[in-house]
């Protein structure tokens, strides 16, 4: 059993030391880090050059849908801190979300391998080290690389992401909006990307100027960049990465068969050259969670723990209206019982109205070696509390596997700044073995609900169909009577396709309800 697991709640700073033992600047902030109920460990105190192991660094674990930042130079332990966070969540009950950018953390699922450098780091934090795997699923975007497919229907998306991946302007995003809602209110289901592309097409072809005419706002030409931005996408091998089956994001908050919260891994190796995509479906997950869980306020512990690695990658090039939406749903969904992490080198990579939002902190050393690094280090500088520390000096100064850490207590306050020596993962620091991630995801049951991509009846195929049956009317004389309507303009006329409108699993006929980021409540 694991020192996280075992150890009781301390109502002082240490085991075995009183608070008076320590040097009292130190004793003082040892203190701010006390906690009466379930915490997690992040190792020790850093104070005057010494690590002080009786000088606990704890995290409430009812103050982790706080949410939270962990930042840091490349190369300075902010994958490890991952691990070791999400070990102890999931031995606490807690499900954890991880996106593995590089594919170094698929080894949470197995042992960790005992070696000199584990033994004394162990030593030094005076953690009682055993190796621990634990319980893990691995996803896949799309099925691309290895992993359980991870899908979402255009409808489900929403314009207002999908914007952000096909790299549209503020006026291409708005008018992406009135296409989806025109769909939605025609009963054109959009599963993929060809049932997007077919309604633009359609509204841009002869048969549709008609329709195009009655969206407000949308004109013929921005209508045709968005189409061209869609074949663009599709031509870069995107198209698996929409349709059904329709991942479902309450497989994130499940626990394992002995109690442990389940670690879902998201292995992102395979698509880590399409950066805007994979973080736009980072933050689709998120809004889907949002739309579908209750409020339940502030619980003793989270439901899950989501970490979005490589954080900037979100808002570089966001609109107005996606960072809004962004800031919303953090601000909301803690009360879902949600607690989000951003993964990132700096916290100037995050927004302000953002960055305010995340209480617990968790800073791995920056450099210093340009103007430009010395301007981010001072105002990372002053995101922190006041601190005894010479905050400038020790965050340049932190070796690999030690953090300056802040949290909020179990009464809500901000802790003392903490240098902290953090304590080792259990787990396997490094990949899984390519084998055994292909027998964990091939074995799932899972992979037998995901794995095979489903095509239904939707908009390409109704649109397709109107097409294929509409007569070829030779051209009206200038003076004779007027052309008989083709069928697709029968089709799309005051009957509102009536002829089409048939219920198949989605709420065709109505609007769908739209809401964060323009995606739609999932449809039970």
């Amino acid at each position: 059993m694991s020192d996280s697991e075992s150890a009781p709640a301390a109502t002082t700073p240490g085991a075995g030391r009183s608070a008076s033992a320590l040097p009292p600047e130190a004793a003082a902030i040892a203190l701010g880090y006390a906690a009466t109920g379930p915490a997690l460990d992040l190792g020790a105190l850093l104070w005057d050059g010494r690590c002080l192991p009786d000088a606990r660094i704890r995290v409430p674990l009812a103050a982790l849908n706080r949410h939270g930042l962990v930042a840091g130079a490349t190369g300075t332990g902010k994958t490890k801190t991952l691990q070791l966070i999400a070990e102890q969540l999931s031995a606490q009950g807690v499900p954890v979300f991880l996106a593995d950018v590089k594919g170094d953390l698929s080894g949470i699922s197995a042992p960790g391998a005992p070696g000199d450098q584990v033994r004394a780091r162990a030593d030094e934090v005076r953690q009682r080290w055993t190796a621990t795997g634990f319980p893990a699923e691995f996803y896949a975007l799309g099925g691309i690389g290895t992993g359980i497919p991870v899908r979402a229907t255009v409808t489900s998306f929403g314009p207002v992401l999908l914007a952000k991946v096909l790299q549209l302007n503020r006026t291409q995003e708005q008018s992406l909006g009135l296409i989806f809602h025109y769909a939605d209110t025609k009963g054109l289901e959009l599963f993929d990307l060809k049932d997007l592309r077919a309604v633009v097409a359609f509204l841009t072809s002869d048969e549709g100027r008609a329709e195009l005419k009655e969206i407000g706002g949308l004109s013929t030409a921005t209508a045709g960049v968005i189409l061209r931005s869609l074949t663009a996408f599709e031509a870069q091998g995107t198209a698996g990465f929409f349709g059904e089956p329709e991942f479902d994001t309450a497989e994130l908050l499940r626990t394992a068969s002995d109690g442990r919260g389940l670690v879902s891994v998201l292995e992102l190796p395979a698509v880590q050259d399409r950066p805007a995509l994979f973080s736009t479906f980072l933050m689709w997950l998120l809004a889907d969670l949002f739309h579908d869980l209750p409020e339940v306020g502030d619980l003793d512990r989270p439901k899950l723990v989501f970490f979005f690695d490589e954080a900037h990658l979100l808002f570089d090039g966001a609109s107005k209206a996606f960072l809004d939406s962004i800031t919303q749903t953090v601000r909301l969904i803690r009360s879902k019982g949600v607690g989000v992490f951003f993964v990132t080198q700096s916290p100037k990579d995050v927004p302000s109205d953002v960055l305010g939002q995340l209480g617990n902190r968790v800073q791995h050393a920056l450099r210093a070696f340009t103007p430009d690094d010395q301007k981010a280090l001072r105002a990372t500088v002053k995101t922190f509390p006041d601190s005894p520390y010479d905050l400038e000096e020790v965050l340049t100064g932190l070796g690999t596997g030690e953090a300056v850490v802040t949290v909020l207590s179990e009464r809500g306050a901000p802790t003392p700044v903490a240098a902290t020596r953090l304590r080792a993962p259990e787990s396997l620091m490094g990949p899984l073995d390519a084998a055994a991630l292909d027998r964990a995801v091939s074995t799932s049951p899972g992979y037998a609900r995901y794995a095979q991509a489903v095509d239904r009846e939707s908009a390409y195929e109704k649109l397709t169909a109107a097409r294929a049956t509409a007569p070829t009317a030779p051209r009206a004389p200038a003076t004779g009577p007027k052309a008989e309507p083709s069928m697709v303009e029968q089709v799309v006329g005051s009957g509102m396709f009536k002829s089409l409108a048939r219920s198949i699993g989605t709420q065709v006929g109505r609007e769908i309800t739209r809401s964060l980021f323009g995606t739609a409540k999932r449809r039970r």
